[in-house]
């Protein structure tokens, strides 16, 4: 069954996230997730707070961006997480925003290359290995964590193109596709994903988490209508939804059954109830899709 979820978007005060993590932590919803934008809230001190304030959510940050992390510090938090609640964390890294990058100093020339070496550094030393690395960006002598994860910690990667899609593929534990992702393209990453796989000779599951547009109520159409245009969007047509909740999860299935194992719904950033907007998600539209 797919797994259903909502965004808190980073344009929301960090003040009130308590408050949406609560609400949907009650209503009952599968997933939260978080996204760590430059220059926004951090997304580690954010999942921490929102595992913390609940008590069955599963919170995911979707996603670190890797040039700002060291990829130890990125292990020590990660790990840290996972012990203080077990099974309740999903963790994404990615490339991040190049123009942020390059604005904080920290771009690389081949962003593929380091999150290929971040990747692999990261899920040695959740795994509890002792890792040494003399890679084109990751370095690390004989690096070991203290207090690695009991469970499993799996690795998510965020991926928009071919290549990424692949390494994603061979390397991590998931995916997350970003907003604005069609089914048909649900689709085409899938079966990138899955040529990646076959590369590195992977038959284990391979879970891929989209984020979709969503708006409902009376002013849905054009809030939705200002967020095409925030991001570019030539149409809205197989990139965003509005309408009430049997509306919304006729849509959602057209995601599910291309490929996404989770499909979380992105609210725009003026939505006048983040509150009520994961309550509505968890409580109207998840019962529809059982």
């Amino acid at each position: 069954m797919t797994r259903f979820g909502g965004v808190v978007l980073p344009q929301l005060p960090p003040e009130r996230l308590r408050a949406v993590a609560r609400a949907a932590d009650e209503a009952g919803l599968d997933e939260l997730w978080l996204w760590e934008d430059c220059f926004g809230e951090s997304g580690v001190a954010s999942v921490a707070a929102a595992l913390a304030w609940t008590d069955r959510l599963r919170v995911g940050v979707g996603l670190l961006p890797v040039p700002l992390r060291n990829v130890a510090l990125t292990a020590m938090e990660v790990a840290t997480l996972h012990r203080l609640f077990p099974r309740r964390v999903h963790v994404g890294v990615g490339h991040g925003v190049q123009e942020w990058m390059k604005q904080v100093g920290a771009g690389v020339e081949s962003p593929l290359a380091l999150l290929r070496e971040y990747v692999q550094a990261l899920r040695a030393l959740l795994a509890g290995e002792r890792v040494t690395m003399d890679g084109r960006y990751i370095r690390l002598e004989g690096v070991a964590l203290d207090w690695p994860p009991v469970d499993p910690a799996p690795v998510f990667v965020g991926a928009v193109g071919p290549r990424t899609l692949r390494l994603s593929g061979e390397l991590a534990d998931g995916t997350i596709l970003t907003g604005g992702t069609s089914p048909d393209r649900v689709r085409e990453a899938r079966e990138l994903l899955d040529e990646g796989r076959r590369t590195a000779g992977r038959a284990d599951e391979h879970p891929v988490t989209v984020y979709l547009h969503a708006a409902t109520g009376p002013d849905a159409d054009a809030r939705m209508a200002a967020e095409r245009i925030r991001w570019g969007y030539e149409s809205a047509e197989d990139k965003m939804i509005t309408g009430d909740a049997p509306a919304i999860a006729e849509q959602v299935r057209r995601w599910a059954e291309a490929g996404a194992d989770t499909v979380v719904l992105q609210p725009t950033p003026d939505d006048p109830d983040p509150e009520g907007f994961v309550r509505f998600v968890a409580r109207e539209v998840r019962p529809l899709l059982r």
